[in-house]
């Protein structure tokens, strides 16, 4: 038994439960190891020091302190060291003064060789020192006191004694060290005891049941002593053989640190000692972007990056925590004990930034990053099945909405009963025709024409009422109802579309289209058989993509990008601003139009709450920035969320061709927009030819008195939320 393991090394804080805890047993083992060595007079040492047999057990006790004998790869305990079966035997045929001296200096010397914190030194000299002190005790209630100049040589009678006194050397070691690793990683001792004190108990007995054997050996002749070596490497060849069939089962190969197994065995344990007031976390981790390293510098890179990261996290995490790699690049964190979601949050943060520090390999640098998805027991799950599904959960959500860190909610798990239920309600919605779609119109801030609408998806549900496509769309985008819910939004577009041009409202109606629908290589040819059915030119419809889609691998969009522009569908780039876009990259995408998100525009309305007109400014600069650049590559910014006059004028100052929002008008239903577009024919703008700058000529231009007023009441479902988003 020996002491807790822990690679930082680093002392407790002061004034800690295992501060306290190691100072006393220290205080209390120094103690007995002065009074013990105030028992042992100059004489004795001298006497000890002439004879060969007192320098074999010290050097004997010394060698068998470096290695232990494992006899599991649990890394709760450090293994059980020989040393105790010679110090055991000194103990008995010598007396405790001379056992603790030659434990404590071999103590010392696994100290210095191993590079041991002193506070871990000083405590395993407290520990043997005691537990040699315990042993003494019980020999001596029996009337045995070994001394240098008596030594004592058990017989077959003295069996009992010695029984008792191993068994007390073995439960005070026992006790300290598992105290000391109970609080050390805040597990219950109970735990710790059943974790470790059974194949301790076993090498224990077979060690020190061998001690009264060397005493009987050294006394009828010493140099038979050293062939106690022989069972004892017996002992470390099976126990070593035992330990690696062990840790293979229950460890990654590549990285060495535990596998699923062993994090299911060691999450089931803490699930079961849980304590009410406080939480078990599971995290899952996935690297960004590793397939690209082993993609392109080759598996063995590949390989050294992932034992860089295990390195990393199982140093980041406290004493206790579980790191566990699961396979390829997604690692898992046990915490046994958590104080509560903020508390995780803070953890899974410490582990994203120890894993952010540049890498240096094949003389390349690398920038590593992860995604954590972090659930929490009982709040979330009941069981380790359950817990790892719901990390994993969240991990994606961290994924999808670049966080870095997400908890599971229940609301965004695609698998919950609930949202499985509104799958199915959405399937037969698409069946009955409970999805429409409604129309925002785009509005020139020069001139007041209208050059085109938006198709917002709306569903009506039968009992829920209206569903926001935020609850729904994101759900599709996880399913196979994705590509039925893309066509029935085109088909509805495209349909609504050629009415109005073929009753003389010739206006472009944009679609939203996701990411996913772009690695869709038949969306064009579904394009092209729609426009030739409803007899429209390509430029009646527009796709609309969110900036994300700067950020996928071109090499799987390109295809489908280039054959929409042979086809002639103009493209715009949604919610521009809100992600991480390349100017070169913009550059490349053929779109035609760039629409800045809402979330910058509504903030230009005026001063923040504190009256301080620095957020406004702010936020200004941005907007002017963004409709610079737009304009600086030839294309048309198109302002989302506009809803007062005055973010309307200050839009058109800074140039800005085109504004929707509420401000003009709401999403209305198809009859509802054509009458709207019947009244304004004559503003309508021909959707045909390249897209034309639409800003006003002079600075501070007023809104043309024929562009519509504002409505009563906002699109209460916010101008962002589109069809297929």
């Amino acid at each position: 038994m020996t002491e807790p393991t822990d690679p930082r090394d680093s002392g407790p804080r002061i004034g800690s439960p295992l501060w306290a805890y190691l100072a006393g047993v220290t205080t209390i083992g120094f103690t007995a190891l002065v009074v013990a060595m105030a028992l042992l007079g100059l004489d004795d040492l001298t006497m000890l020091a002439g004879l060969p047999l007192f320098w074999v057990l010290a050097v004997l006790v010394v060698l068998g302190e470096l290695r232990p004998v494992m006899v599991s790869s649990s890394a709760v305990v450090n293994g059980t060291y020989p040393s105790a079966m010679f110090t055991f035997a000194v103990l008995l045929h010598f007396g405790l003064p001379v056992a603790v001296l030659l434990h404590a200096v071999a103590v010392a010397v696994n100290g210095v060789v191993t590079r041991k914190a002193w506070h871990r030194v000083m405590f395993n000299i407290a520990q043997v020192t005691l537990a040699s002190t315990a042993a003494a005790v019980v020999l001596g209630l029996f009337g045995v006191r070994p001394g240098p100049g008596h030594p004592w040589v058990p017989t077959g009678a003295d069996l009992l004694p010695i029984a008792l006194a191993g068994a007390a050397y073995f439960l005070a070691r026992a006790v300290l060290v598992c105290g000391a690793v109970s609080l050390h990683e805040r597990r219950s001792i109970s735990r710790v005891v059943r974790a470790t004190i059974g194949g301790q108990a076993l090498v224990y007995a077979g060690l020190l049941g061998l001690a009264p054997l060397v005493v009987v050996v050294m006394s009828h002749s010493p140099a038979l002593v050293p062939l106690f070596v022989a069972p004892l490497a017996a002992v470390y060849f099976t126990a070593t053989l035992s330990m690696r069939r062990d840790h293979q089962a229950m460890h990654d190969g590549l990285t060495g640190l535990p596998n699923r197994k062993h994090l299911v065995l060691r999450t089931e344990e803490a699930l079961a000692e849980a304590r009410g007031d406080e939480r078990v976390g599971l995290f899952l981790l996935d690297l960004d972007r590793f397939k690209e390293v082993n993609d392109t510098l080759g598996h063995p890179v590949g390989d050294r990056l992932l034992q860089i990261v295990a390195h990393r996290l199982s140093h980041s995490v406290r004493p206790g925590d579980v790191v566990a790699r699961l396979g390829g690049d997604e690692f898992a964190v046990l915490l046994p004990s958590v104080r509560d979601a903020v508390a995780a949050r803070e953890v899974a943060a410490r582990l994203r930034v120890a894993l952010t520090e540049p890498v240096r390999l094949e003389g390349m640098t690398f920038d590593l990053d992860a995604s954590v998805g972090i659930a929490l027991h009982p709040d979330h799950a009941p069981d380790f099945e359950l817990l790892l599904q719901r990390a994993d959960v969240a991990m994606y959500l961290a994924k999808e909405g670049r966080t870095g860190v997400e908890l599971y909610q229940a609301e965004k798990d695609r698998n919950s009963p609930e949202r499985l239920r509104l799958l199915g309600d959405l399937r037969r919605g698409l069946d009955s025709g409970e999805l429409r779609l409604h129309y925002q119109p785009k509005i020139a801030l020069g001139t007041g024409r209208v050059v085109g609408l938006e198709a917002l998806l709306r569903w009506s549900h039968p009992t829920r009422g209206l569903i926001s496509p935020a609850d729904f769309v994101p759900l599709a985008e996880q399913s196979y109802l994705m590509r039925q819910l893309t066509q029935h939004v085109i088909d509805a577009a495209l349909e609504q579309a050629a009415e109005w041009w073929h009753a003389g409202l010739r206006t472009q109606v944009s679609v939203n289209v996701s990411a996913r629908d772009l690695l869709d290589g038949a969306l064009p040819e579904r394009l092209a058989a729609g426009l030739d059915r409803y007899e429209l030119p390509p430029t009646a419809i527009q796709l609309e993509v969110t900036e994300r889609i700067l950020m996928t691998d071109q090499a799987y969009t390109g295809d489908t990008i280039r054959a929409l522009a042979a086809l002639g569908v103009p493209l715009a780039l949604d919610d521009f601003g809100t992600g991480y876009s390349s100017l070169v990259r913009l550059q490349r995408l053929a779109v035609s139009e760039v629409k800045i998100d809402a979330s910058f525009v509504r903030r230009l309305a005026g001063p923040g709450e504190d009256g301080e007109p620095g957020a406004s400014a702010d936020e200004d600069r941005i907007v002017r920035s963004i409709i610079d650049l737009v304009r600086s590559l030839g294309l048309r910014s198109v302002a989302e969320g506009v809803e007062t006059d005055e973010v309307a004028g200050r839009l058109a100052e800074m140039g800005c061709d085109v504004g929707q929002g509420w401000w003009f008008c709401e999403a209305m239903p198809a009859a509802e927009a054509t009458l709207w577009l019947r009244a304004r024919r004559s503003l309508l703008a021909a959707p045909e030819g390249p897209a034309v700058h639409l800003r006003a000529d002079t600075p501070g231009a007023a809104i043309p008195a024929s562009v519509p007023t504002a409505r009563t009441t906002p699109d209460t479902d916010g101008l962002a939320m589109a069809d297929t988003r």
